[in-house]
C-alpha cells in the first residue's frame, strides 16, 4: 500500500510502489505528511495532487496510502466555522499555530471536546435505515437531526438517554454490532441520496425585484452569475446570503484574491441577521480557499462545500450554497490538468471541463429526503463566474450556460453609471418561469405574469427606441414613444435599481415588489389614455405622481397597504380632459 515519491512537478507528485490504491484514494506525502489525492494510476505508480505546497519534498520520501476518500466529517458544530477547501478548520488551526500555519498540520474538523445536549428520538427494537432521525441536539437556532449514515440498516439495541455527550462518543448501538456517534463521514466527490427529487414549482425568494421578478430561481435551483471584475458579484452573493428564504447558507470562496476573502471573513460575522436579529454567521458556513493556495484544494473546496450542503438538506433545510468563483476553479482543473499532460481542449481548460461542471450544478435540488418521518430539503446553488474582460464566449461561461436554469448577466457598463444590482436584462434569462407560473399566482397575484410580461415589453421596446434617439435625438419620436422611453426609465430607476444597503430597500418582498409594477404599468395606461384625447407628453412629464412613483421602494412595509391604495387612486382620478398647449 505504501511507496516511495519518484518525482515532483509543482502540486502534483508521482509516486512508484503504491500497489492495491484505488482512484480519489488520500495519502500522506513525505516526512512532513502533507495531505494529497491519487488522481491517475498506472500499475503501481499514482499520480498525486498535493493539497500543500510541494517545496522542501525529495525524491525517496515516504508515501503513506490511507485507503479512503476525501471524506467530510459532518455533524454538530459546522455552523458558524471557517474551514479551508478541505476541511481543516482555520480559528482552530490558527489557535494552535499562530498566524502562520505550518504544512502537514492536522486539526479535527469538528471539537471533539465538545459536549452537545443529545435527545433521542429512536429506542430500543427500532429498525432503523439511511436518512432516519436517532435523536437531535440544538445548534444555535437549528435543530441538528444525528440521522442514521445513509448506507446503514438495523435494529436499535441501546441508546444512550437524553444528557450531553462529545460528538465521538457512542449513543446508538445496532444489533448488528455497528456503533454509531453524532459524526457522519462522506466522501465528498459522491453526492448523498435522497428519496425523491421534486419538481423546481417554488420560488427562491431573494428580495431583489430583478430577480424574484424577471429571472427567477426555483427553491432547489441552480444559477450563475457571470461577470468583469467590478460588476458586484461578491455584493450580489453577499445579499442573497443575508435576504434569501434560505435557512442555512455555505458560501464557498474558490480561489479569490486574499484581499477580497479576508473582506468577505471580516464582514460575514458581522451582519446581522434581518430574520432573527443574530449574526448572519450563526446559519453560515464558510469555506475559504484564496488564489495564493495550493491550486488541488481550491480543486476539492467545491466538493467540500456541497456535501456540507447536502447533510443539512437531508435534515430538512433549505440550503444556499454561493460559489464565488467557479472561473478560479476550473482554472485550478486546467493547471492540474496540464500538469498531468492531458490532452488540452479549449484555451487550455480540460476536456471534461464542462462534465465537472454539471456534475456539481446537477447536485443542486429540491427532494424527499430520506427517513421514515416525512421531510423536504434544498440545497439551491448560485455559482459565481469570472470571464476574462467580461467576455461571456469564454469556455467557463459557455459550458455553465448550458447547465444552469437561470443566467444573471452581470454588466460593466451597468456597474459603472452606478445601477446595481448592474444585471443586463437584455442578456439575462430564467428557465423557471413557466414551472413557477402556479406558484405567483397562489402567492403574490393572479395577474402577475400579465404584469412583468408588460414590464418586460416595455423595456424591449424602449432600448429599441434609445437606438433611434442616439442617431437623431428624443424630439424625433412621437408622443407615444417618448412615453415609452419614460416607463422604461421609471421600471430601471424605481423598480429595477436596488439598494443592497439600504434597511428598507435592502430586501423587497414579493407584495411590494407586485405592487410597485402595478403602480407603474397603471400610470403607464392611463398616460397613454390621456395622449389619445389630446393631452401631450410634458402634461405628462410634469406629472407629481412621477415623483410619488418614485419614492415607494423606500415605504416601510408598515405603510405600504396605505400608500400604495392612495397612490392607484390618485392615478384612477388622474385628469383625462383634452388639454391643449402651444408646442
Amino acid at each position: 500500500m505504501n511507496g516511495v515519491i519518484s518525482r515532483i512537478a509543482g502540486p502534483a507528485v508521482i509516486g512508484k510502489g503504491i500497489t492495491g490504491a484505488k482512484m480519489y484514494d488520500i495519502v500522506r506525502v513525505g516526512e512532513l505528511g502533507l495531505l494529497g489525492e491519487i488522481i491517475r494510476l498506472d500499475g503501481d505508480t499514482a499520480f498525486i495532487q498535493v493539497y500543500e505546497d510541494t517545496s522542501g519534498l525529495f525524491v525517496g520520501e515516504p508515501i503513506q496510502n490511507t485507503g479512503l476518500p476525501l471524506m467530510a466529517e459532518l455533524g454538530p458544530g459546522l455552523l458558524a466555522t471557517t474551514y479551508d477547501g478541505i476541511q481543516r478548520p482555520l480559528e482552530m488551526i490558527r489557535a494552535k499555530e499562530g498566524d502562520f500555519i505550518s504544512r502537514g498540520v492536522f486539526v479535527d474538523p469538528l471539537a471533539k471536546d465538545k459536549k452537545w445536549h443529545f435527545k433521542p428520538t429512536a429506542k430500543v427494537g427500532d429498525l432503523l435505515s439511511g436518512g432516519d432521525v436517532m435523536g437531535e441536539t440544538q445548534e444555535g437556532a437549528f435543530i441538528h437531526r444525528i440521522m442514521m449514515p445513509p448506507t446503514l440498516k438495523g435494529t436499535v439495541s441501546q441508546i444512550v438517554k437524553e444528557g450531553d455527550y462529545t460528538i465521538d462518543q457512542v449513543v446508538c448501538k445496532l444489533q448488528e454490532g455497528t456503533e454509531l456517534t453524532m459524526i457522519q463521514k462522506w466522501p465528498v466527490r459522491s453526492r448523498r441520496p435522497y428519496a425523491r427529487k421534486l419538481d423546481p414549482n417554488e420560488l427562491f425568494i431573494t428580495g431583489q425585484r430583478i430577480f424574484d421578478a424577471m429571472f427567477p430561481v426555483a427553491l432547489g435551483g441552480n444559477a450563475s452569475i457571470p461577470g468583469p471584475f467590478g460588476s458586484g458579484k461578491t455584493v450580489v452573493q453577499q445579499t442573497l446570503a443575508k435576504y434569501s428564504s434560505a435557512d442555512i447558507i455555505i458560501y464557498i470562496g474558490c480561489g479569490e484574491r486574499g484581499n477580497e476573502m479576508a473582506d468577505v471573513l471580516h464582514e460575514f460575522p458581522a451582519l446581522t441577521d434581518p430574520k432573527t436579529g443574530r449574526p448572519l454567521m450563526e446559519r453560515t458556513v464558510l469555506v475559504a480557499n484564496t488564489s495564493n493556495m495550493p491550486v488541488a484544494a481550491r480543486e476539492a473546496s467545491i466538493y467540500t462545500g456541497i456535501t456540507l450542503a447536502e447533510y443539512y438538506r437531508d435534515m430538512g433545510y433549505n440550503v444556499a450554497l454561493m460559489a464565488d468563483s467557479t472561473s478560479r476553479w476550473a482554472e485550478a482543473m486546467r493547471e492540474i490538468s496540464s500538469r498531468l499532460e492531458e490532452m488540452p481542449g479549449e484555451e487550455g481548460y480540460p476536456t471534461y471541463l464542462g462534465t465537472r461542471l454539471a456534475a456539481f450544478y446537477e447536485r443542486a435540488g429540491r427532494i424527499i429526503c430520506l427517513g421514515k418521518d416525512s421531510r423536504n430539503g434544498s440545497v439551491t446553488i448560485v455559482g459565481a463566474v469570472s470571464p476574462p474582460g467580461g467576455d461571456f464566449s469564454e469556455p467557463v461561461t459557455q459550458s455553465t450556460l448550458r447547465i444552469v436554469g437561470t443566467f444573471w448577466a452581470l454588466d460593466a457598463s451597468l456597474a459603472n453609471r452606478r445601477h446595481f444590482p448592474a444585471i443586463n436584462w437584455g442578456k439575462s434569462y430564467s428557465l423557471y418561469q413557466e414551472h413557477l407560473h402556479t406558484w405567483y399566482e397562489k402567492n403574490v397575484s393572479p395577474d402577475f405574469g400579465n404584469v412583468v410580461q408588460q414590464m418586460m415589453a416595455i423595456l424591449q421596446k424602449e432600448s429599441e427606441l434609445q437606438e433611434v434617439v442616439q442617431l437623431v435625438g428624443p424630439d424625433a419620436l412621437q408622443d407615444n414613444e417618448r412615453l415609452v422611453i419614460e416607463a422604461g426609465k421609471m421600471i430601471r430607476e424605481d423598480f429595477l435599481q436596488q439598494n443592497a444597503y439600504s434597511e428598507v430597500d435592502g430586501y423587497c418582498p414579493m407584495e411590494k415588489q407586485y405592487g410597485i409594477l402595478k403602480a407603474i404599468t397603471h400610470f403607464y395606461q392611463k398616460a397613454q389614455e390621456l395622449l389619445k384625447v389630446g393631452g401631450t407628453i410634458d402634461i405628462v412629464l410634469e406629472s407629481p405622481l412621477l415623483e410619488t412613483i418614485g419614492r415607494l421602494k423606500d415605504v416601510m412595509m408598515k405603510d405600504w397597504s396605505k400608500t400604495l391604495e392612495s397612490l392607484l387612486k390618485e392615478v384612477k382620478a388622474w385628469n383625462l380632459q383634452p388639454v391643449t398647449t402651444s408646442r
